[in-house]
């Protein structure tokens, strides 16, 4: 059980950082150009965090801990580094799809591009994350 939690808290924390840096950074005039209009002045912190909580708790159950059932826990190198970022991706694109496709039908004026942008993050952002708790999940075991 300790393994699942460190592997959580690296997946957790890989995303926030990295997120930290896309979202606050570099594509920071990305969105507000795009979504400005949209925008709260200060974003709700707790939303942010209950997303934050639960999101690499669905990267670990989805994508990490699948990995590991399917190649065993006897050694780091059975944890199959490919199926988990692999899976990561893939979790990581349908959710961001899911929520930009969603909000491109829905909303006036929410742009194709963003929507391309952001769906191409979530899946680099969760693939990276999948692979922190993989890597501390294969160095636990």
């Amino acid at each position: 059980m300790l393994n699942y939690l460190a592997a959580y808290g690296a997946t957790a924390l890989a995303l926030l950082a990295l997120d930290v840096v896309w979202l606050g950074f570099i594509a920071k005039s990305f969105y507000r150009d795009g979504i400005g209009h949209l925008m709260a002045d200060t974003p709700n912190l707790v939303a942010g965090g209950v997303f934050y909580l639960l999101y690499p708790a669905g990267v670990l159950l989805f994508a990490v801990a699948p990995a590991a059932w399917s190649g065993g826990l006897t050694a780091p190198a059975h944890v199959p580094w490919p199926r988990a970022i692999l899976a990561g991706a893939l979790f990581g694109f349908f959710a961001y799809a899911t929520y930009d496709l969603s909000n491109l039908a829905t909303l006036r004026g929410w742009p194709l591009r963003l929507t391309l942008v952001d769906i191409a993050w979530g899946t680099a952002l969760t693939a990276t994350a999948a692979a922190a708790g993989r890597w501390v999940l294969g160095r636990m075991t």
